[in-house]
């Protein structure tokens, strides 16, 4: 039987935006260090920070630059108080130029609303009002070089859904990682996809069937392809939100492996629970708890090394919230 533990993992490989580590790399010589993200992922990430404005030359201090429509309807990167001053292709070049250390992240951090590393919803300015519809230069090459690869703002973690989606999806990276480290097999994906299943199921129902067909159908001749197939379609799946409804499926379908085990009281208890966090009165915790302690008194073994009842350190509290 397999044990979950956090307690000896390595820190996991994370880009982010240098600002939000404290360091002093803004236009204006300030920063925008983050405490959450100092405090409490720093005890589970490594930090890997960089600023794409600072590697392309910009001092510090500097003329803040954003996102220019032209007069050819192209957005471009300029300097807030000369557009002749154009810095999307050496922003666009410095971004490719990070392929080979962003190719180990298991996650990016950046910094919302910069014309450089925003990635979503970026004022773009042009002879109106600005439009918030831009993302930052060097976040779209971040995003086009690896579509799979877990990508959020500082300002979207102050959300406890997002929060916990993101970090999720960091841990899901980072045993994919380990697990391809270590030699990948038909085997292991079977795995894999097996520790995860419920999790998935937790997000969607019909990718939930889909990866299934997929790792099913693998075989040694088509492991590469159907790897890197399941990878994109997971990850993708991981992004989409994990309902209430969805959550009460996966935890009707765990409890099915209690149901010659558990005495009618307790069986009363948990459904009960179950409704509670239905309608919205407890959060997901409180059932996970009691089911984690049933499986204490009863083992299963595939629900032992299933990640779905703990996907990644109770100490972050995310299942506190949601």
């Amino acid at each position: 039987m397999i044990k979950h533990s956090f307690c000896d993992q390595e820190l996991i490989p994370i880009g982010i935006s240098s600002c939000l580590l404290g360091e002093r790399v803004r236009y204006d010589g300030g920063h925008k260090g983050h405490s959450y993200i100092t405090k409490t992922l720093g005890q589970y990430f490594d930090f890997r920070p960089f600023c794409p404005e600072v590697s392309i030359g910009l001092g510090i201090p500097r003329k803040p630059i954003r996102l220019w429509r032209n007069q050819e309807k192209k957005i471009r990167c300029v300097n807030m108080g000369n557009t002749e001053l154009d810095y999307t292709d050496e922003l666009t070049k410095c971004g490719a130029e990070q392929k080979e250390w962003q190719q180990q992240l298991c996650g990016y951090i950046l910094k919302k609303d910069s014309p450089s590393c925003g990635m979503e919803r970026v004022k773009v300015w042009g002879n109106i009002m600005p439009i918030r519809e831009g993302v930052g230069v060097y976040s779209r090459c971040l995003m086009d070089n690896f579509p799979y690869l877990p990508v959020d703002e500082e300002g979207r973690l102050g959300d406890p859904a997002l929060r916990e989606n993101f970090i999720q999806r960091v841990f899901a990276m980072h045993r994919w990682r380990d697990m391809v480290k270590t030699g990948l097999t038909v085997g292991k994906l079977i795995d894999f996809h097996a520790r995860h299943k419920l999790i998935i199921m937790s997000h969607d129902q019909v990718s939930y069937r889909q990866l299934g067909r997929l790792v099913a159908a693998t075989t040694r001749e088509n492991l590469r392809l159907n790897a890197a197939s399941y990878l994109a379609s997971f990850m993708e799946t991981l992004k989409l939100h994990a309902s209430r409804g969805n959550h009460m499926n996966v935890l009707q379908h765990i409890q099915g492996y209690l149901k010659n085990a558990l005495d009618l009281e307790d069986k009363q208890e948990l459904v009960q629970t179950f409704e509670n966090y239905r309608l919205g009165q407890i959060p997901l915790i409180v059932p996970l708890t009691l089911l984690n302690h049933f499986f204490k008194k009863f083992p299963d073994e595939y629900i032992a090394n299933s990640w779905y009842m703990n996907p990644y350190p109770a100490e972050l509290k995310l299942q506190n919230e949601i």
